[in-house]
Parts: structure tokens; sequence; C-alpha cells
């Protein structure tokens, strides 16, 4: 073969070699296909929708500006966690928790009240990101675990100080809801093992919501959170029904479901869960969304194909979810997803956001937005 026709066919080789490895095809700006925001979509719905924020995302001038475009409500991913706003020098001091939020939320709740955000409060009592001292005599992580009654003295002080931290700070009124107790519970239906339940027994979840009932204003919602609820959605509402006064009455104002998702997952399946929990008359919320690709054993990488996939997946689960709100089946008040972007995603080897790491819009913004022709369907179906 002579030397000007190897050229060529090497050339030819790489041109598709380069359209094979590329996995990206660019959709039309949001602006181009339709005049909604995400705010506006699920206003028609009675709807906030929400996304969860750091300084990472907040400083940025581009990402901070897609948020305040999109979104109307946020949760913070960390800076509210246990581990974050519990001032262990303080309540060494003290002898009780102290709460003390740090510059990160400060900064945060900041940005949202400039920007006319809403803000759920995640969360208070968790088996994870809280830290051991609080346990233990002294909140020495050496000391020996406390007993029941302190742990409850404990519980009932962390819970009270961060409605009072808050009101202190003058942001209380930002709030509309808070994830009392975060992940209780086990697929099987048995209730997760942690320190507050070695401490203090099976109904330490009933304290940490009577307390939360007693010092949080009316203005905000609580909420148990938990992942994984269309598996354990009977055990969660057979829970919260347990969640009750002297009197009879609730101490609970709703259910919140984390909703991390994959497209192998059985969109139906998840609709019955939601259908099971909407059935204890609590308000719902989706609180934590993304859908990322392939299953959880096995990421799919982000070619047209499965983004397409993806793009369906979202409209067939919002289109779902909106029926049941507008038809009074479910009373859902909110949906927050858990970021926005592949590039800042927790999950970011799935593409679980619906814009890209270039803040481009994918096929699952449009199916969330139930604007089917660019949502990944084939047109000629």
């Amino acid at each position: 073969m002579k030397r000007k026709s190897i050229i060529s066919v090497l050339f030819i080789f790489l041109l598709v070699l380069a359209g094979c490895s590329s996995s990206k095809v660019k959709l039309p700006a949001q602006s181009e296909v339709t005049n909604k925001t995400l705010k506006d979509v699920f206003a028609e719905h009675g709807m906030k929708v929400g996304t969860c924020i750091s300084s990472q995302v907040t400083k940025k001038t581009a990402t901070s500006d897609l948020m305040a475009a999109q979104f109307c409500s946020c949760t913070m991913e960390n800076a509210m966690k246990p581990d974050y706003i519990l001032d262990q020098a303080q309540s060494r001091s003290s002898g009780k928790p102290i709460v003390k939020f740090n510059s990160e939320a400060l900064s945060l709740m900041s940005w949202a009240k400039k920007n006319s955000f809403s803000m759920r409060g995640h969360t208070m009592i968790w088996h994870s990101q809280t830290p051991d001292w609080l346990f233990r005599e002294d909140f020495d992580p050496r000391g020996s675990y406390v007993g029941r009654e302190e742990m409850l003295s404990r519980m009932e002080a962390l819970i009270r100080g961060v409605f009072e931290e808050l009101k202190a700070q003058g942001y209380i009124d930002l709030f509309y809801a808070y994830d009392v107790v975060n992940e209780a519970w086990m697929e099987d239906g048995s209730m997760r093992d942690s320190n507050w339940r070695r401490i203090i027994g099976d109904d330490y979840l009933w304290y940490a919501f009577y307390y939360a009932d007693k010092y949080a204003p009316e203005t905000i919602d609580l909420y148990y959170n938990d992942y994984n609820e269309q598996y354990k959605a009977d055990s969660i509402a057979a829970f919260v029904d347990t969640l009750k006064d002297d009197d009879g009455r609730s101490l609970i104002d709703g259910i919140g479901l984390q909703a991390h998702l994959f497209t192998a997952d059985d969109v139906n399946t998840y609709l019955e869960g939601v259908d099971i929990l909407a059935e204890t008359g609590l308000k719902l919320e989706l609180t934590e969304v993304d859908v990322g690709l392939g299953k959880y054993e096995g990421a799919l990488t982000n070619t047209d194909a499965n983004l397409k996939m993806q793009g369906r997946y979202c409209y067939e689960l919002f289109q779902g979810l909106f029926e049941r709100v507008d038809a009074g089946k479910v009373r859902m008040d909110a949906v927050t997803f858990w970021g926005f972007s592949d590039g800042f995603s927790w999950r970011r080897e799935y593409s679980p956001q619906l814009y890209d790491s270039d803040l481009d819009p994918k096929y699952a913004l449009y199916g969330v937005m139930q604007i089917k022709e660019h949502a990944g369907y084939d047109p000629t179906q």
C-alpha cells in the first residue's frame, strides 16, 4: 500500500475512533426549549424545588447563578450534620451539648437568604456523622458511655440548641422543614443499631420527635428521612404511626424519601412505595433525588444511549409523581435534588444529575420538566 493511502486510512480510523469515544451529544440550551424554569414547572403542581448546597457551588458565579435561576429551596449537603454543628470544647465546659454553626453553615444561610431561598434542615439524630464523644462521659472520646437518662438529656439539649441557634442567628424563618431523624430502619424491617439506640433504647426515636415538637416553631415541619424507602415503606409507615403524644396528636409532619435511584430500578416499584407511605396521611417530600446510570454494583458510562435512558426514567418518575399530587393522592409540597451538576455530585461516577459537568442540560432535565421530545424518546414512536 502506498504511503499516501496508509496515511488516509489512518486518518479515517482516527476519525472513527474519536467518534466512538465521544459520548456527549449537546442538547439545545434550556432557553431554546422552554421559557420555563424548574421552579415554574414544580410551582404548577404546588411544590418547591430544591438542591443541596455547599460553599463549593455557592461561591462560584456560574453555579450560584444557575441555582438561583432554577431552584427556590436548598439543603446543606453537610454543614448542618451533627459533626459540624456540635462544639466539643464548649460542650465540655458547659456540661451539655452546645450547638454552634460554623462559618460555612452561616455563609450558606446568608446565601439562601440573599437569593430568597427556603431551606430544609438536615439532620439532627443520625447514626452517621455524629461525634462519638457526644455519647461519652465529660464529652471525652476516651470516657465511658453515659447512661439512658443522661443521653436523653443530651438529645434534648442538641435539638433545643439547633432551634435556639437558628433563632439567635436570625435565620429560623428561612426553614420550612427539618429532618429530625435520618436512616433509622433497615431493609429487612429491623431497627438500625446506633449509639442512640444502644444507650437510650428503641424509644429514642419517639423522644427525638417529642423534643423536636417541643422546641420547633409551628412554621417548621418535622420529618423522618430514609433511603431505599421503596423497600422499607411498610416499616416506615408502621413506625410513624407510633409517633403520637399522650393525647394522640402526631409528633411528626412528614416523611422524607431520599430517592437515590438508578436507571436499573423499576419506576413502578418506586411509585408503589410512595403510595404506601402516602396512606399515612403525612406529607411526603423527595429529599435527595438523583438517578444514577446503571445500578449500585455497576455504573454505566455516560453514552448518549444511556443518558437517553436516564431522561426517560426521569420523565416517567415525575409523570407518576405529578399525577398523584395533582389528583390529591399524595401530599407533596417539595422535591429536592441532591445536586444539579454531574461535576459536583457525590455520585459523579454514575452521572446522576440534571446538568452535566459543563452545566449543560441533559435529557434528565427535560424528563423532569416533562418535555418528552427532549427527554430521550424516539421521535418516531
